[in-house]
């Protein structure tokens, strides 16, 4: 759990105002002990997590596909090839939407804009050269040339929600 005392507020506070703002369908389903606090989310989102990412294109049709999700200080962060279709998407239209699923046990639900960490041209993120170390920790030194083989982005959400069905089987995992 990388997450400072300040980043787990924010996180729960994002929680809190998405799910109140969330039609009563939603809060049906996801309410009480069916969520997990900002807290318990980061205790449960460790290592690498499979996304769904959704990007749309130019004509605004929606397009689907898989990435590596870290969630680190609350947000998800995710890299994709220079090259890739997801990478032309987010550059023109920065938002986006992700979701984490593990069967019937957990689905964490995002909307956000993303944030280029590494750009070919310009300044990295602040944050860029420790994020960095991270990827090359678990990827590999040498799994890609970081500089031009791969573009990671952070997504800073709007809105997020939790759906656990039961906390006592995930941390059990």
């Amino acid at each position: 759990m990388l997450e400072t005392p300040e980043e787990l507020k924010e996180l729960q506070a994002l929680l809190d105002a998405s799910l109140a703002r969330s039609t009563s369908h939603l809060r049906s389903i996801i309410s009480g002990e069916r969520t997990l606090t900002a807290e318990r989310l980061t205790q449960v989102l460790t290592g690498m997590c499979t996304l769904a990412l959704s990007t749309v294109t130019a004509a605004g049709e929606p397009r689907i596909s898989g990435v590596d999700g870290h969630f680190l200080h609350g947000k998800w962060h995710f890299g994709t090839a220079r090259g890739a279709a997801k990478a032309r998407h987010l550059a023109a239209r920065p938002a986006a939407s992700a979701a984490h699923l593990r069967g019937e046990d957990l689905g964490v639900f995002t909307h956000g804009r993303v944030e280029i960490l590494n750009p070919r041209d310009g300044e990295p993120a602040a944050d860029w050269p420790d994020l960095l170390a991270y990827f090359k920790d678990f990827y590999g030194e040498d799994a890609f040339d970081w500089d031009d083989d791969v573009v990671y982005y952070r997504l800073h959400p709007h809105w997020m929600t939790v759906y656990a069905a039961d906390l006592a089987k995930l941390t059990a995992s």
